[in-house]
């Protein structure tokens, strides 16, 4: 249960992203060329190899996705689609990983929740593409995936809120 409510709160508070500008490989590059960047101003978590390979996998299926919604509705079979279903299982493995591993940790309940619903979604929502029957169907399942891929970069770069 408190992961569900976990994964809703951080849902709405990922609507309020910092921007058009605010890419994920703007975020890693900030990751790496800041040297010291001030207290709380990224997640630490973000620099662990684990979800920085999250961070990168999902900013580039978010591009792929972007990319399949620009499609001519009548597009079908996507191109690349295998690979991306490849990508996005991948992905989706990675989650769960992090969840597990934070798990192991003992720590950050929320972010260890929301990785598990990521990873929970992301095969739901692909399959909602590839059974999508209409042009609609499927451009809402991928927009949901697309949600779905910027959320992950974000919960993980975004700085920890302490609880009150």
């Amino acid at each position: 249960m408190s992961c569900d409510i976990a994964m809703s709160a951080a849902i709405l508070l990922a609507s309020f992203h910092p921007g058009p500008h605010a890419t994920p490989q703007l975020m890693l590059a900030a990751l790496a060329d800041a040297p010291a960047p001030a207290a709380g101003a990224i997640n630490p978590l973000a620099r662990e190899p684990l979800y920085a390979d999250i961070v990168r996998r999902a900013g580039l299926l978010k591009a792929e996705v972007s990319t399949y919604r620009a499609a001519p509705a009548g597009t079908t079979p996507l191109p690349g689609f295998a690979a991306f279903k490849t990508d996005v299982a991948a992905l989706s493995d990675l989650d769960m990983q992090g969840h597990l591993d934070l798990a192991k940790r003992g720590t950050d309940g929320d972010l260890k929740c929301i990785l598990r619903g990521i990873s929970q979604d992301l095969p739901r929502k692909l399959t909602e593409v590839e059974q999508a029957s209409t042009a609609d169907a499927r451009s809402a399942a991928l927009q949901d995936i697309f949600y779905l891929l910027r959320d992950n970069v974000e919960v993980i770069t975004s700085p920890a809120v302490p609880t009150v």
